[in-house]
């Protein structure tokens, strides 16, 4: 057995664990920081106390499966979560400690999940990288991937405005269906596991026009998605958000003027991102913020 082979065989998988928290936690925060840092970027999150808190909710959400890399002797490498609430499947943080890189433990880790989405019989896969990440992008594409969209990752304080002619309020349990029903015309799915979990969080909210729902968003931030059958609609939801949540929010950048719209209002893009798919794809037919899943 060659050098590069024995190494690939020294790397376990396993189910993630909520001790694994800190060291993957740990991992998320040096490995994203050292690429960002190559490239003259900020790090999408600020300290390893950070992502070891993230990844504290990540590993305790049965509704997200995971997966650790360690060494023979115990040593955690890396992690992938595949978030699987709703039809169709995220996937993120997808991390390698930098000191195990060019082991192939970023492609079994990625081919994990795949193999799990595949035998939940997911209808597709998708995910956000960051777009000066030609690694990961060259992985990803390699994997069956299609980039659909480039995002711009805005940051900044939150905007205090109001839309004429918009009414944004909380989303409760009665709206579920109706913000479902807006999510599925624009996307041909929704995304009701992440929007349930949200309005119990309190994060959800809801725009209304012309006394109807026209668009909500689970929070304006990095883990938050939001849909709205026109810019107005999207405008009125950042607009009356209280805090731009995590690592800032994500903006299609084809979508020309709700981009200007937020530089107008202050925000700053931060980075560029991309939005990739494997499998189901629809084209959007109305107006939409993605996660940093998609």
């Amino acid at each position: 057995m060659d050098k590069v082979s024995e190494q690939k065989s020294s790397v376990i998988l396993r189910a993630g664990q909520p001790d694994d928290a800190f060291s993957c936690g740990a991992i998320v925060y040096e490995a994203i920081r050292a690429i960002a840092e190559q490239h003259g970027f900020v790090a999408d999150f600020p300290s390893v106390e950070f992502g070891a808190d993230m990844l504290t909710e990540l590993l305790a959400d049965p509704a997200i499966y995971s997966v650790v890399a360690e060494t023979s002797d115990g040593q955690v490498i890396g992690s992938n979560f595949l978030w699987e609430g709703d039809t169709i499947a995220g996937i993120g943080p997808t991390t390698v400690d930098p000191t195990a890189q060019n082991r192939s433990v970023g492609r079994r880790l990625m081919e994990h999940v795949l193999q799990r989405a595949r035998e939940k019989r997911y209808a597709g896969v998708r995910l956000v990288q960051a777009a000066y990440n030609s690694c990961s992008l060259g992985l990803y594409t390699k994997l069956g991937f299609n980039v659909r969209e480039p995002l711009a990752n805005l940051q900044g304080q939150p905007l205090g405005l109001t839309i004429p002619n918009r009414i944004v309020r909380s989303v409760v349990e009665a709206d579920l269906a109706a913000c479902n029903q807006i999510c599925y015309s624009i996307h041909g799915h929704d995304r009701a596991g992440e929007l349930k979990g949200a309005v119990e969080r309190g994060t959800a909210t809801l725009v209304e026009y012309d006394g109807r729902v026209s668009g909500y968003a689970t929070e304006i931030g990095f883990f938050g998605h939001a849909v709205g059958e026109n810019n107005e609609d999207l405008k009125a939801l950042i607009g009356a958000a209280k805090e731009l949540a995590g690592s800032g929010f994500y903006v299609p950048m084809r979508n020309a003027e709700l981009l200007r719209w937020c530089l107008k209002h202050g925000l700053r893009i931060i980075q560029p991102e991309t939005l990739m798919s494997l499998g189901l794809y629809n084209e959007p037919a109305g107006a939409f913020l993605p996660s940093a899943l998609y």
